[in-house]
């Protein structure tokens, strides 16, 4: 799945193609994703200017100058293309602009999303409303974590991938930050340290702003809309390299938490 570097990449991506561009075709090409896609999205953004592109957690964000606000979610398997030379089966999103350029949102598994909500409604939307600050933002910060997770007996990992506590992180990057600052996936929350937590959020930060500037992590069907691949994998120093030897020389060990794969040193993780 497309974790915040990949979408902030994939916003860094559109966003010459699209702000401050008419939007002269907009095309929804089915009725649905993993939601329903807004019926009067065609009506409502056709003829509109973009006016910026962010991103909120995992989500990517699309402004434009009728207060409008496109929200897009990649899901598992979603990708925006950009001037492609035909428009494919799992293309279900088609935008073009005023230079003749062509956007297609692809998404082949259909569990992403796309949503259309009045930009002064952003801080009600749903999705948002009880999410944690992000990663990349001044409010995470050691003391906010060791709050957040105060009297907390589940595990540290656990709790980095709540969205409530932490908006956006997802299971490669929480793997490597925890490595990064020497805590075991396992510890529970509320028995780690203030200044433990002040070295988990600077690793938290380093690894999100290295996976952003080497373009994210390619994982199944993610490429950035200009079709390139992420390169990030390559500097993991612990997700998806159980049997590998640790900086420290110790092997890395792979344990599944709730599905998810956890990846960690036993020895210089404590």
């Amino acid at each position: 799945m497309p974790e915040l570097p990949e979408v902030e990449t994939t916003v860094a991506g559109l966003r010459p193609v699209l702000e401050g561009k008419r939007l002269t075709l907009v095309e929804p090409r089915r009725a649905d994703l993993r939601w329903p896609i807004p019926a009067d999205l065609r009506q409502r953004m056709t003829g509109s200017r973009v006016t910026s592109l962010g991103r909120r957690a995992k989500y990517g964000l699309i402004a434009t100058d009728r207060g409008d606000m496109l929200i897009f979610h990649l899901g598992m398997s979603g990708r925006w293309r950009i001037d492609p030379e035909e428009i494919e089966k799992h293309d279900h999103l088609v935008l073009e602009t005023e230079e003749n350029r062509r956007l297609v949102l692809n998404d082949p598994r259909r569990f992403g999303s796309l949503d259309l909500i009045r930009m002064d409604e952003l801080d009600t939307y749903r999705p948002f409303v009880a999410m944690g600050p992000e990663p990349l933002g001044e409010d995470l910060t050691g003391t906010y974590l060791k709050q957040a997770t105060r009297d907390r007996k589940a595990p540290i990992k656990q709790l980095l991938l709540d969205q409530r506590i932490v908006a956006g992180l997802g299971n490669i990057y929480v793997c490597e930050a925890l490595h990064m600052a020497g805590i075991s996936p396992r510890r529970a929350g509320g028995g780690i340290s203030r200044p433990r937590y002040d070295r988990l959020v600077e690793a938290i930060k380093q690894v999100l702003a290295a996976a952003i500037a080497a373009g994210g992590s390619s994982l199944r069907d993610f490429a950035q809309p200009d079709g390139e691949l992420g390169y990030f994998a390559k500097d993991w120093l612990v997700y998806g390299r159980e049997g590998e030897p640790c900086a420290c020389g110790a092997p890395v060990r792979r344990r599944v938490d709730s599905g998810r794969s956890t990846f960690f040193c036993g020895k210089c993780q404590k």
